[in-house]
């Protein structure tokens, strides 16, 4: 049976829980599988986070035991504790790229493109912005026999320059909600521009650090600050 979100939407306990595990099991793969306690401080962590949850260990075990029903999670059994892992590109039937991106719009709320491909960097390094469309746009042409879409572009707001994606884990989205909660109406332009400045200047240290491990690799000397 195809992964429909449409006929039977994730919980935003269930998407927090499984977007979770998609992130730890790429930024703290040491660590991976979780355990529920580990897991638990990973849902309710106040960076990176939006909106802001508050679980509990009843509700993310709960959460866990409907998402291993659905083949969405697996329980690896220990010989103290068991261990959680995700199962979502095999589950959902999505390239592990779109998963990506699935994972870090349930986390962060809606995005851009390039927001995207700057705050997967820890994930996947995406090529450029194109291919993360490409991902996004597949998303959102998802089949009816496959399930139907899992992300949506969202009008542009007012004043923005670029529309953001939304994931579709928990069903249709509210676009009136969404942009109530982001409102773009006190200083629009300004805000926007913030956002582009900080992903440039995450892909310029992103290049630099790349430059200098070349450079260590060829065996050149650091080239002075200018």
């Amino acid at each position: 049976m195809p992964f429909d979100t449409r006929t039977q939407p994730l919980t935003p306990a269930q998407a927090r829980v499984l977007a979770t595990l998609m992130e730890k099991s790429r930024t703290v793969p040491d660590s991976y599988p979780l355990t529920l306690n580990s897991l638990l401080a990973g849902c309710n962590q106040k960076s990176s986070r939006d909106p802001v949850m508050q679980l509990d260990e009843a509700a993310a075990a709960q959460a866990l035991d409907e998402l291993r029903q659905r083949a969405l999670v697996v329980e690896i059994g220990g010989a103290r504790v068991a261990r959680w892992e995700h199962n979502f590109a095999r589950g959902a039937g999505v390239p592990d790229q779109a998963a990506v991106l699935l994972a870090l719009l349930a986390l962060r709320g809606p995005q851009t493109a390039g927001e995207l491909r700057i705050n997967a960097e820890r994930w996947h390094r995406f090529a450029d912005i194109s291919s993360v469309e490409a991902f996004l746009e597949e998303l959102a042409e998802r089949s009816d026999e496959r399930g139907g879409p899992l992300a949506v572009q969202l009008p542009r707001a007012p004043g923005a320059r670029e529309s953001r994606w939304a994931h579709l884990l928990c069903g249709p989205v509210d676009v009136q909600a969404l942009q109530a909660a982001q409102p773009q109406t006190a200083a629009p332009a300004s805000s926007a521009l913030q956002s582009r400045v900080d992903a440039l200047e995450a892909e310029v240290a992103a290049l630099r650090a790349m430059v200098e491990q070349l450079r260590a690799d060829l065996g050149l000397e650091a080239q002075p600050p200018a």
